[in-house]
């Protein structure tokens, strides 16, 4: 196995021991008590907010609160309510030129990447930002032609112990150890010919990456080297990283070989699945297991713009995002039994999307949130009132959450082609959620490619 070294640097201080979570640190947080516990015993960490409180009394939980059910129907309550509850808190990102993707690390830090090829995390709290060095190619690249597309994608492993991201080469993995994030590996050997798009962990030492050349890449990282076992330094003591190849590759069908590109990756756990979508139009399947084999490929009903996928365990269903509609795929059914959403968004395209458990979230291409209830087909409805009643009617409106101006370079560019616009909204390019804390992370920026800006803030 080949190594290389990194450059100097010194490690951001991340809360947290390795492969804890906010979730797992506030179950711990409860701990065990007495033999003979005091009347008035100290609430459990999850038990802190409104909500929860309010939940137990309605069900009448006190002293009984882990009878079965309770918590996924308290997690049932929290996901109707948030959305209406969130407001917004702005976090500025200096002059970074749009977040593509994020991820929690913990209670108060999320990692982001930008098109300007830089890897960060953000405190939440402080909004302090500390930049991460990217991992280099053992060889040096070649002049590009066209500059870098930055960083599309990062991605923690089902433990939270690892991080899959782009290299300061788009083409490469880079693997990362949480949560020191010090350097793993680097997939830059016999790997993709274009820019990463999107990544999934199958397990804790698998992963998968879609890329801009139309294919799929399954990547393994050696256990002794994600536990740690192996330490590799330099004669001047500098962390240095292993290079790797994947262990299987598969190229899409070639139905539109100019636009045939992996935009989006999402893996079902319980049906050991990944499916993929790319931007001549169709979703793929593949079974995943030592290898990918593909099992189908379906035509999308929009074509245009399908750039972001989620799945939801729940329902067994995929969900696409293209350029008017939010589009759902169940694997299993011939005919699609689910209609596909419309974000009448003005054609800015769906953005970034995410399900928890029957609620799906959606980021727009023109800076707003929305919220759909599979279940019952429709949107979330604003409601008549801000006074929390649970007998509020709704309105009739879709709730819609508008997210702050962010930072524009107000250049010569901006001015030439855009300087009469009083406003320009932000697109969202990507969300992601804090359950336990009850928090939402959303970031992005401007939407035409010329333009230089930022967005991302705290909704809690």
């Amino acid at each position: 196995m080949e190594q290389t070294g990194s450059r100097k640097r010194k490690a951001p201080a991340i809360e947290g021991a390795a492969g804890s979570s906010s979730s797992q640190g506030l179950v711990g947080a409860a701990g065990e008590g007495p033999l003979l516990l005091p009347k008035k015993q100290k609430r459990p960490a999850t038990r802190r907010s409104l909500v929860p409180y309010l939940m137990s009394r309605e069900v009448g939980a006190r002293g009984r609160a882990g009878f079965p059910g309770f918590e996924g129907r308290l997690r049932g309550y929290a996901v109707q309510k948030l959305p209406e509850l969130l407001r917004e808190r702005e976090l500025a990102l200096g002059t970074l030129n749009k977040v593509f993707a994020s991820q929690w690390l913990n209670a108060r830090q999320v990692v982001c990447g930008t098109k300007c090829n830089t890897l960060f995390v953000v405190d939440v709290q402080s909004g302090q930002t500390t930049r991460i060095p990217l991992l280099r190619n053992r060889k040096p690249e070649p002049a590009r032609v066209q500059p870098s597309c930055g960083i599309h994608a990062i991605e923690l492993n089902p433990s939270k112990t690892l991080l899959a991201t782009g290299g300061e080469n788009p083409n490469s993995l880079a693997v990362y150890r949480l949560p020191t994030l010090d350097p793993v590996c680097l997939g830059d050997r016999h790997g993709h010919k274009d820019w990463i798009f999107a990544i999934a962990w199958m397990s804790d030492t698998v992963a998968v990456s879609g890329s801009r050349d139309g294919t799929v890449a399954l990547w393994r990282m050696d256990p002794d080297m994600v536990n740690g076992s192996i330490t590799w330094h330099n004669e001047a003591g500098l962390p240095v990283y292993a290079h790797i190849h994947p262990r299987d590759m598969n190229s899409i069908p070639k139905s539109n070989p100019s636009n045939r590109k992996v935009r989006a990756l999402a893996f079902s756990g319980k049906n050991q699945e990944l499916g993929a979508v790319s931007l001549d139009g169709y979703f793929h399947l593949w079974k995943a297991r030592s290898t990918l084999s593909r099992l189908l490929s379906i035509r999308l009903p929009y074509c245009r713009e399908n750039v972001c996928l989620t799945y939801c365990d729940e329902l067994s269903l995929y969900a696409v995002g293209s350029q008017s509609h939010v589009s759902f795929v169940d694997p299993r059914q011939r005919q699609q039994n689910i209609r596909p959403l419309c974000s009448r968004e003005g054609g800015t395209g769906v953005r970034s999307l995410s399900f928890y458990q029957h609620i799906i979230t959606v980021g727009t291409g023109h800076g707003s949130l929305l919220f759909y209830d599979v279940r019952a087909q429709k949107f979330v409805e604003e409601k008549a009132s801000v006074i929390l009643d649970s007998s509020r009617e709704p309105t009739g409106r879709k709730l819609r959450l508008t997210c702050g101006r962010g930072w524009l370079n107000q250049d010569n560019l901006w001015a030439n082609y855009f300087g009469g616009m009083n406003e320009f909204p932000n697109a969202l390019y990507t969300h992601c959620y804090n359950w336990p804390e009850m928090k939402l992370f959303v970031a992005g920026g401007p939407l035409p490619s010329g333009l230089h800006g930022n967005y991302a803030g705290l909704w809690s």
